[in-house]
């Protein structure tokens, strides 16, 4: 799913009626300040649908108080979440967004709130494992994924029907399947240096947390690996049953094609 600003009708429809609703007893200048909200609201829309977003985001900050307290200002609060995120402002689309959900936890734009928060979080970690390379392993901070992960569990979890809902489950697959490769790239880095254990923890690591992985076939591997430099026969034999169990056909196994032949427990 794309994700786009929403212009929502269902609440316009009932900003418009909660207008006439108190237009009845409201005085010149209320019916001012909602008629200067409304327009600049219009004019936001029609910045924005033109690239426009430093003069959209100004527009819906005015609009946000001008309106206060209304369905109107709580959409510039989202939408002010959004344009600040495709600005590039990553942190202040998230302070707007979480703002919005703990101010109107009933609103019926909350499962897009939810979505947004998650998609923030998500496009922030994108690119993880074209850049691994060219960074120390141990030091990425896997903080955003997690986080766009329990934004979208949490729309999923709360609006199963939500049109949102389908979309964050592809992306919380693919978040699960980044961070159990991120987890074996760092074990294969601290095997690569000789760091033993601590490739052993993160592989294990690896195995546990996320066992319908792709990359759990690695990290088993990696365990055999580690085992068998720190002299653990035990555990390292234990960790090879498991991973031809499981993965028969690896090219980790001896005998496979793919192994070439080397000592089973080798991959240099």
């Amino acid at each position: 799913m794309t994700v786009s600003l929403i212009w929502r009708p269902a609440l316009l429809a009932v900003l418009a009626a909660s207008l006439q609703l108190a237009g009845c007893g409201s005085t010149p200048k209320d019916e001012l300040a909602s008629s200067t909200a409304e327009r600049l609201y219009k004019d936001a829309k029609e910045d924005a649908d033109s690239g426009s977003y430093e003069r959209a985001i100004k527009a819906l900050e005015r609009v946000e108080g001008l309106a206060a307290g209304s369905v109107l200002a709580q959409q510039a609060q989202l939408d002010l979440a959004y344009l600040n995120w495709k600005s590039g402002e990553r942190e202040t689309a998230l302070t707007a967004v979480e703002r919005f959900i703990k101010l109107n936890p009933s609103s019926p734009a909350l499962d897009y709130a939810l979505y947004l928060r998650g998609v923030i979080n998500f496009n922030d970690n994108m690119g993880l494992l074209s850049v691994l390379a060219r960074q120390d392993l141990s030091e990425r901070d896997q903080r955003a994924s997690r986080d766009a992960f329990q934004a979208f569990k949490q729309l999923v979890d709360r609006f199963p029907n939500s049109r949102y809902s389908a979309d964050a489950r592809l992306r919380m697959d693919y978040i699960v399947n980044t961070l159990a490769a991120y987890e074996v790239h760092v074990a294969r880095y601290y095997l690569n240096r000789g760091a033993y254990l601590a490739a052993a923890n993160r592989a294990q690591q690896a195995v546990v947390d996320f066992q319908q992985s792709p990359s759990t076939e690695e990290a088993l591997h990696i365990l055999v690996q580690s085992y068998d430099k720190l002299e653990l026969k035990g555990l390292r034999d234990a960790a090879d049953r498991v991973l031809r169990t499981n993965f028969p056909n690896s090219k980790y196994v001896a005998g496979n094609s793919a192994a070439g032949g080397r000592a089973w427990w080798r991959f240099w």
